[in-house]
This record gives structure tokens, sequence and C-alpha cells, in this order.
């Protein structure tokens, strides 16, 4: 059985799908693990690394007004990053993230929290979010590229498509 990131290129090509990542807490480790495979640019063409607000308001469009009411670790910013994402790029599907890796995190936003968003041409954007809990900055980062890959593996897998 191939790794998550086979399967997805995979599902991606039957389906004619164009992969676009939008990354904050993962740094680039989605891109990264999708580019690991040999001939991804058929289907994968760009991620994004938006670690900082600024970036995320430049790179992909997220408003001010939301980073300030919701905070950069909420479904909300991971709503407008993944739209961005999307339509910034060629793609037909995208997932963003955000989160606390780690080590941190607040009474409000603690340490483990990731917040996804998948942006689908046609569709409305999908967000959700997980309490990986404190398990450690490599271990949170690893769980959500997991995570955010199987995400676009269940979107391509969907019955909509």
């Amino acid at each position: 059985m191939g790794s998550r990131a086979e399967t997805l290129l995979t599902l991606a090509r039957e389906a004619g799908a164009i992969i676009a990542t939008a990354e904050s807490c993962t740094g680039g480790l989605i891109a990264g693990a999708i580019t690991d495979v040999s001939g991804s640019s058929d289907v994968f063409d760009r991620g994004y690394v938006t670690y900082s607000n600024a970036a995320k308001r430049g790179m992909l469009g997220v408003q001010e007004e939301t980073l300030v009411a919701h905070g950069a670790v909420s479904e909300e910013v991971a709503r407008e990053m993944a739209h961005g994402a999307l339509w910034r790029s060629e793609a037909t599907l995208a997932v963003s993230v955000t989160g606390i890796a780690g080590p941190g995190g607040s009474e409000h936003k603690p340490e483990g929290r990731v917040c996804f968003g998948l942006a689908q041409t046609g569709l409305a954007v999908q967000t959700q979010t997980i309490e990986f809990g404190a398990l450690g900055r490599t271990a949170v980062r690893a769980a959500s590229v997991d995570f955010a890959l199987d995400l676009l593996i269940a979107a391509l897998r969907a019955p909509s498509r």
C-alpha cells in the first residue's frame, strides 16, 4: 500500500484535479509530502507558506478584520486561506491549515489546536478544528500533515465529484 501522498496523487489524476496548499503551522510540510512523490507536478500547482498574518493577508487575501475578530488560529481564517489558495492558483482543490503546534498555547487556544479548510471549485469551503493535544511540536505538525492529506483524499473520493 502506498503513502497518503501517493494515494492522493492517484485520485487527483483520475479526477483531473489540481491541488494547492495554504500552510501556517506546518510550514510547507504538506506541500513537501506531496512533492516528495515523483511525478507530482502534474497535479500539484503550488503551496503557500503563510506563517505571519501579513503573509496570510498578502498572499491569500485573508481579511485583517477576520484576523482581528477571530485570531489566526480559527476556522474563519482557515476558510479564507483555503479560498485564497484556490482562487490565487490554478487549483481545483485546496487545503489550508493554521494552528498552535507548540510549545505554548493558551486557555482559549491550547497547544495542539489546528484548524483546517478545504476549498473546491464550485463548492462552499468546509472547515473543521482538530484538538490533537499537547503532543509536542513535531507530532502536532506530523498529525496535521496526515489529516490534511486525508481531507484531500476524502474530497476526491466523495460521490459529488
